[in-house]
């Protein structure tokens, strides 16, 4: 569910006289969602996207009807695509008829924070705040203060072929990353005779993946010092993470050391390995795939895994999370009633509702019903109680863009740098773009 950040060319400029609650200062105001405010006579302009539409659209009405009947005010939900949505808001947001909501996926939340384009809000006016996931809540984060409420979330698990499982004695899931490596060495052993079998799909350039090692042996990307950032990745911790990463990848992988991981559930179809990494949701695309792949239009047809496949958390592996946050417009004019209608939204009963239309809740309280209500994100809902969230770092979208982590990674696996030298290049890489003025 990871969305590509881009860059609000002219936001920041445009965003300077806003209102002082769209601040970055520590002592900012914070726009208050804690009592109910008279909104008769208004109406507030929401935008979301369009999954609450298709997929969760009477949670919405539900929280926009309790929304009116405790503030008078009314509620118009304008749904987005994902396709165009950034740049028709950066458009709007260079204009004055702002939306006084905005949904963003969780990684393009940090560049709008920067821009100031989001208001500070009291993280406890929300419930269930306490026990926010990380995964979400650090999009939100900036010197202190928060600027946006988790709203939804997918969690990455392990998804693994149940029949070759059975072939090689493997009765369960595993529990441990202990587990897990003897299942691989299982699986390898007992498909000894095709040359082209591999006990798990790891592309090379899958930097989530290979970062949630990292973040499993205590390291980290990168960390502020001061005023500026610093590269984590050759630090001891990071290195043994790295080199848990790699040790797996060489051992059990047949995958492109080249490739990333957008293909991977099509290609695990293909029925050559016995697990892979993935989005909760990828569990289906490996069971189905387009017939035409080509054409958004093309019916679905089987695959080699069709009925064969189970999903459970990755033992021991924090799972970074895709999701969506909410935020209220710096330049709103109804600011408190948008806090007010984001708390409704995000409530227990709405995110009870979100659980049976399989989306993950905002916060780890609600996982265990999550995982209890609906047994299809059972899986997801679990592996989502330890997650983790890219730095906090106004040009982190800059690393992503020139792909600094895909190149370690690559590097490494080809043999062209060692695991040490490859995380200090990374580092000094990182160093530069993050600090950059």
């Amino acid at each position: 569910m990871k969305r590509k950040i881009v860059a609000a060319a002219a936001l920041a400029a445009t965003l300077l006289g806003a209102a002082a609650c769209g601040s970055n200062d520590d002592d900012s105001p914070t726009t208050s969602a804690s009592g109910p405010v008279d909104g008769k006579g208004k109406t507030i302009k929401v935008w979301l996207m369009v999954d609450a539409q298709s997929a969760w659209k009477g949670v919405v009405d539900d929280a926009s009807k309790r929304f009116t009947d405790a503030t008078g005010a009314q509620v118009n939900v304008e749904y987005q695509q994902w396709a165009n949505h950034l740049t028709k808001l950066d458009a709007t947001l260079a204009g004055s008829d702002v939306p006084d909501v905005i949904e963003l996926g969780n990684t393009e939340f940090p560049k709008y924070v920067f821009s100031q384009a989001f208001a500070a809000i009291n993280p406890a006016d929300y419930e269930n705040s306490g026990t926010w996931l990380q995964g979400l809540k650090g999009a939100c984060d900036f010197e202190g203060q928060t600027y946006c409420v988790p709203y939804y979330a997918g969690a990455r698990v392990l998804i693994y072929r149940t029949d070759l499982f059975k072939k090689a004695g493997i009765a369960d899931a595993p529990k441990t990353y202990d587990e897990f490596l003897a299942d691989a060495d299982k699986l390898q052993a007992a498909q000894k005779s095709d040359a082209k079998f591999g006990a798990m799909y790891m592309p090379g350039q899958y930097w989530y993946a290979a970062m949630s090692w990292v973040k499993a042996s205590g390291g980290e990307i990168a960390k502020q010092d001061g005023d500026k950032w610093a590269g984590q990745l050759s630090q001891p911790a990071s290195i043994t993470g790295l080199q848990k990463w790699v040790d797996m990848v060489k051992k059990y992988s047949k995958a492109d050391p080249t490739k990333n991981e957008n293909d991977q559930a099509g290609i695990f179809a293909q029925g050559q390995s016995g697990m892979f990494y993935g989005n909760a949701w990828e569990q289906g695309a490996a069971e189905q795939v387009k017939k035409d792949p080509n054409d958004p239009n093309s019916p679905l047809v089987d695959t080699k895994v069709k009925g064969k496949l189970a999903a459970a958390p990755m033992p021991d592996v924090p799972s970074f999370l895709g999701g969506s946050n909410l935020g209220v417009a710096a330049k709103s004019q109804n600011k408190e009633l948008a806090a007010q209608w984001i708390k409704y939204f995000t409530d227990s009963t709405s995110m009870t509702g979100l659980i049976k239309a399989n989306a993950l809740p905002n916060a780890t309280a609600l996982l265990d019903k999550a995982a209890t209500d609906n047994p299809t994100i059972a899986p997801a809902a679990l592996a989502a109680k330890s997650s983790w969230f890219t730095p906090s770092a106004e040009k982190w979208a800059d690393v992503e863009k020139g792909n600094i982590l895909q190149t370690m990674l690559t590097d490494i696996l080809t043999g062209k740098k060692s695991v040490a030298d490859g995380a200090k290049w990374a580092d000094d890489q990182i160093n530069t773009t993050l600090n950059e003025s």
